[in-house]
C-alpha cells in the first residue's frame, strides 16, 4: 500500500497535549510516542511535537548521527502532502529560541566533542593531575542545556520525594542543608562510554560520543545522606533481619521489599535515572544528595544547587538507563534483554609517557626537582596539549640526543645507530573499579605483554583529610619507571610512494598503514592493566567485550612508541614517538575517529 501524505494543519494537531505526538524531518511524518519514553532526554523530545525536529537537532548536534536517524526511522508513517512543500520539496524552516544561549563558559583547556549540548574532557596532560580533579577541568557530559538557577534563591529550590504510596514530601535546599547531618565522600564519576574510542579503533564501529580516556574524574562531593532523607520522609522497608517470631515474614505494601524498588532521580532538565533501593539505603552506600564539590558549591556544569551522587556506579546514575549488549548485537538490540549499567567494572589508562633525556634529568613532575636545569630541551609533555588519548594520536614523548663523547660536526654528522639504547621511560596513569572494591595492583608492560611488572599506587588517601566514604569511590593514581627494550631503529624514512602495510593481528595494536618504500619502524607497545581487590582484572582484547553502544571499554589500554632518527639542532639524535599506527588496518569508521580527535588536538 502507499504511504499516506499528511496536511502541515493535521500535524499540528499532534503537539505536546496530543495522545500521539507526531514530529517532521524534511518531508516524512513520524508518530514518536513509543519513542518519548525511551528519549535519553524525556519529554524534551515534545517540544517540536506537531512540527519539525530539524530546528532542534541544529542545536543538538549530538542527534546528527545515521544511527539516531535510523532509530527515527523505525517510527515512519508518511510523508508532508505536496501542496505543504516549496521548490525545495521541503516545508518552511521554522525558528526556534536557542535554549543553550545561557549555558556557562568553560575552561578552554577542555577538549569538545559536541557543544549543544557540551561533552567534553579534560587533555591527557590535565586528567589525573592531581587527585582530585578541579571543578573547571572535570569532565563534562549532557544531554540537554544546563538549566537556569537564580543563585541569590538557591535556597529556595526545592527537592520532591514521592513514596511508594503516592505521598510526596518536599524540602527547600535550605532546609536539607540545616534539618541534616552534612557527610562528604571523595568519588569517582565515570561515564559509561569512557574510552569508546579505544573500542572503536580496535574492535569495531560504536556509537556514541568518542571518548577519550578522560570522561572520568575525581573529586570530593559534600552534601546529605539520600537514606536520610527517605527516613525521614516516612519511607517503610521489609527488613528481613528485623523479623521476629511474631512479625511479617514476608514483604507487603506497607513496607516493600527494598531489594524489588528502584530511586529514580528526575533532573529539572528532565534527563532520568535510577539506582536500587537497596544502594539508596545501604549506611556504607554513601549515596549523597550533594551541593558542594571540592570545597566550593557546586558548579552548574555539574549539577547546581543539588545533584545526585552514587559512588561506586556509572555516572549516568548519579543524576535513562544505559546499557552494554553483547558483541552479536547489531544496530538494533533488545534493550529488554540486557541488564542495567550499575556498578563500573576495573579499568586503567595511561595518560602521561616520557622517555630518554627527560626521564635522566629528572625533568617528569612527579620525579622531583631537575638534575640539569641548564637542559634546554622543552618537556615533551608541555610541549603537546589537548591530547584524548596519546595512544591515538601522534605525539613526541621524549628525545636521545647523540653521544656526548662525539663532537658535533657541521661536515660530518654522527650517523643513526642501528638500535636504541634501553632509554629509561616514565609512565603515570588511572586507574578504578566500581562498588568501592580498591584497586589491588597495576601492572604495566613495556615489550607489548612479553615481560611485565608493578606500577607503583600513589597513596593519595595518606593524606590527613583527602579521602571520604565507607568504601573506596576514588581513582587510584599510579606511577611507573622503567627501562625501554632496545629496539631496532631506521633512519627517517626519505620521500617516496605511499605503500600499504598487511593488516595487523587483533592484538599488536597495529602497523604502519603508509610507510615509506622501505621496512616498516620497529617499535614497542606499552601495555597497562589493573586488578582490583576481588581480583577482577581488565580483558586483555575490546574484541570479546565489543558491544555496538562502545560502553564499558576497560580492556588493556595500549600505547604504542616509536623512535626515530632525526636532527635536532646540533646534530642527530633519537625521538621518541605514541601514535603513530592509529587507525591501521581498521575499518573505515576508526579512521574517520583518528581525523576527529587530530582535528581537536590542532
Amino acid at each position: 500500500p502507499s504511504i499516506p501524505r499528511f496536511r502541515l494543519a493535521d500535524i499540528q494537531k499532534h503537539d505536546a497535549s496530543s495522545s500521539e505526538p507526531w514530529v517532521t524531518f524534511e518531508d516524512k511524518v513520524y508518530n514518536i510516542t513509543e519513542w518519548v519514553g525511551a528519549h535519553p532526554g524525556g519529554d524534551v523530545i515534545l517540544r517540536a511535537a506537531g512540527a519539525s525536529i530539524e530546528p532542534y537537532w541544529n542545536i543538538f548536534s549530538i542527534h546528527k548521527t545515521p544511527y539516531v536517524r535510523d532509530i527515527l526511522e523505525q517510527y515512519l508513517i508518511g510523508y508532508i502532502d505536496a501542496v505543504d512543500l516549496g521548490p525545495d520539496g521541503l516545508p518552511a524552516a521554522d525558528n526556534i529560541e536557542d535554549p543553550f544561549v545561557n549555558d556557562p563558559v568553560r575552561d578552554p583547556r577542555l577538549i569538545t566533542h559536541t557543544a549543544k549540548p557540551r561533552n567534553a574532557e579534560p587533555p591527557n596532560e590535565e586528567l589525573d593531575r592531581t587527585f582530585k580533579t578541579p571543578n573547571d577541568l572535570f569532565y563534562v557530559r549532557h544531554h540537554m542545556w544546563v538549566p537556569v538557577v537564580d543563585e541569590a534563591k538557591a535556597g529556595e529550590h526545592v527537592l520532591s520525594i514521592e513514596l511508594p504510596d503516592g505521598d510526596v514530601k518536599q524540602y527547600t535546599l535550605e532546609e536539607l542543608k540545616t534539618k541534616f547531618p552534612s557527610h562528604k565522600v571523595t568519588s569517582v564519576l565515570q561515564c559509561s562510554g569512557n574510552r569508546r574510542n579505544d573500542m572503536t579503533r580496535h574492535a569495531g564501529k560504536t556509537n556514541g560520543l568518542q571518548w577519550g580516556v578522560g570522561a572520568i574524574s575525581n573529586a570530593e562531593w559534600e552534601g546529605v545522606r539520600l537514606s536520610d532523607i527517605l527516613t525521614d520522609a516516612g519511607l517503610k522497608v521489609f527488613d528481613p533481619a528485623a523479623v521476629t517470631q511474631s512479625g511479617s515474614s514476608a514483604p507487603n505494601d506497607d513496607e516493600p521489599d527494598a531489594n524489588a524498588l528502584h530511586v529514580q532521580f528526575t533532573g529539572m532538565e528532565a534527563y532520568g535515572a535510577s539506582i536500587p533501593l537497596a544502594k539508596a539505603l545501604d549506611p556504607r552506600g554513601d549515596v549523597l544528595l550533594a551541593f558542594g564539590m571540592n570545597g566550593a558549591t557546586l558548579p552548574r556544569d555539574h549539577g547546581f544547587p543539588l545533584r545526585a551522587v552514587v559512588p561506586g556506579h556509572v555516572a549516568a546514575r548519579s543524576r535513562r538507563d544505559y546499557k552494554s549488549f553483547g558483541p552479536n548485537e547489531g544496530a538494533n538490540p533488545d534493550w529488554d534483554r540486557a541488564v542495567s549499567i550499575q556498578e563500573m567494572p576495573v579499568t586503567s589508562a595511561i595518560t602521561g609517557v616520557w622517555v630518554g633525556d627527560c626521564v635522566r634529568r629528572g625533568r617528569v613532575p612527579w620525579m622531583g626537582p631537575p638534575q640539569d636545569s641548564t637542559d634546554p630541551s622543552p618537556d615533551p609533555q608541555e610541549a603537546s596539549s589537548r591530547i584524548l588519548d596519546m595512544a591515538a594520536v601522534e605525539r613526541k614523548v621524549g628525545f636521545t640526543p647523540k653521544s656526548r663523547t662525539s663532537p658535533p660536526s657541521d661536515l660530518n654528522p654522527a650517523p643513526c645507530p642501528e638500535e636504541t639504547p634501553a632509554e629509561p621511560i616514565a609512565l603515570q596513569g588511572y586507574a578504578y573499579s566500581g562498588g568501592g572494591r580498591a584497586i589491588a595492583r597495576v601492572d604495566v608492560s613495556l615489550d607489548g605483554g612479553k615481560t611485565w611488572d608493578q606500577a607503583e599506587l600513589v597513596n593519595d588517601c595518606a593524606v590527613p583529610g583527602a579521602c571520604a566514604g565507607n568504601k573506596d569511590w576514588a581513582w587510584k593514581r599510579w606511577r611507573y619507571v622503567g627501562k625501554m627494550p632496545i629496539l631496532s631503529l631506521l633512519p627517517t624514512p626519505p620521500s617516496g610512494p605511499l605503500v600499504t602495510a598487511p593488516r595487523p593481528s587483533p592484538n599488536d595494536g597495529g602497523v604502519d598503514c603508509h610507510s615509506r618504500a622501505q621496512k616498516p619502524k620497529h617499535c614497542t607497545t606499552l601495555l597497562v592493566k589493573a586488578t582490583d581487590d576481588a581480583y577482577n582484572t581488565q580483558p586483555e582484547s575490546h574484541r570479546g567485550i565489543y558491544n555496538v553502544r562502545g560502553n564499558l571499554a576497560t580492556a588493556w589500554h595500549r600505547v604504542k612508541i616509536c623512535p626515530r632518527c632525526t636532527d635536532n639542532g646540533d646534530g642527530k639524535g633519537v625521538t621518541w614517538s605514541t601514535g603513530e599506527t592509529f587507525g591501521c588496518g581498521f575499518r573505515k569508521e576508526a579512521e574517520e575517529v583518528r581525523e576527529g580527535m587530530r582535528k581537536q588536538a590542532e
